[in-house]
């Protein structure tokens, strides 16, 4: 099954001859290398949760991230791209398939590539890392393609990303480090409540999109709950897990770390209130000066566990 036909052709593509192959900045611009950093930092994270030596490992600290960024994360913006391409059209027409930079079937191709690439780095990254990598896979295109396509519904599909992104990263980073070993139930629970975080970061996304979605049979959470309705849904989204994270860090002994989370989801709320405001006009601004602040408090919460990790390693309570 496929995707309705692009609702918007722009006229200069129409008097352009059609092209061969895109451009190498097209397909650099298709595979979105902005959006690499999440999936890149949790996986970060969890190499610093494990409590590992960075140094001796750092080979699988660079493979990893790789895998997590370049390879997996963007093969999942090439797929969403090429299934998406209708409703682009619409919301952001300039965008590589529905300008015509990206002629025929190209989009298609270069997401199948990309997919497999990335399932033979991943060979490179123990059983672990293969299998984590196959569900990230598998979610990407869950999300994207029919018939399943998990972003017709926002709940679904933002839980589908948030996990992939941040909690499924987080651990695999943990679990790479350890050899394989179970990354324990403290780095379990923190890329949980940080992947529940995450489901309200990619709420902020849709906001871009809201005439597209509808139009198209899209039902973000936007769409569904309305602009206020779903700043506020982001908003707690975003804001109960940290403070649930810092409960957790202050009962596991470590009062400075749970300050400094705290601390950081509170510099957050200026911006949201703004937000909840003027939704449509303040998502943006959330996701640019907000986001960083919850992604910091991910890598407070990682060096937490390093040093719990480092008290407790002969107690084996992690």
């Amino acid at each position: 099954m496929d995707t309705p036909p692009l609702a918007h052709t722009p006229l200069t593509q129409a008097a352009a001859p059609p092209l061969g192959r895109p451009a190498l900045r097209t397909v650099a611009e298709f595979l979105k290398p902005i959006t690499w950093f999440p999936p890149m930092w949790a996986f970060a994270c969890g190499v610093v949760a494990s409590g590992q030596d960075l140094g001796a490992n750092w080979a699988l600290l660079l493979l990893g991230l790789v895998l997590t960024g370049p390879l997996v994360c963007a093969s999942s913006q090439a797929v969403n791209d090429w299934f998406d391409r209708h409703v682009d059209a619409i919301n952001e027409p300039n965008r590589p398939i529905p300008s015509g930079r990206m002629p025929g079937r190209w989009g298609l191709g270069i997401a199948i590539a990309w997919t497999a690439l990335s399932l033979i780095w991943a060979t490179l990254m123990g059983p672990w890392g293969f299998a984590a990598c196959a569900l990230a896979i598998a979610l990407s295109w869950a999300y994207s393609a029919p018939p399943v396509r998990l972003k017709n519904n926002g709940w679904w599909g933002n839980a589908a990303c948030a996990l992939s992104y941040e909690g499924l990263a987080w651990l695999t980073g943990t679990a790479v480090m350890l050899g394989g070993a179970w990354p324990g139930p403290y780095s379990v629970a923190l890329a949980l409540l940080y992947s529940v975080g995450a489901h309200g970061i990619m709420t902020l996304n849709d906001f871009k999109a809201i005439e597209g979605d509808r139009r198209m049979g899209v039902a973000s959470l936007p769409v569904q709950l309305g602009a206020q309705g779903a700043a506020r849904m982001a908003c707690g989204f975003m804001l109960v897990p940290q403070v649930v994270v810092a409960a957790l860090l202050l009962n596991w002994q470590l009062p400075w770390h749970a300050a400094a989370v705290l601390a950081l989801a509170l510099a957050q709320w200026p911006l949201m209130a703004k937000f909840l405001r003027q939704p449509v006009e303040r998502a943006l601004h959330v996701s640019a000066f907000g986001v960083p602040l919850f992604v910091s408090g991910m890598m407070v919460s990682a060096w937490g566990l390093r040093q719990l990790h480092g008290l407790s390693q002969s107690m084996g309570v992690l």
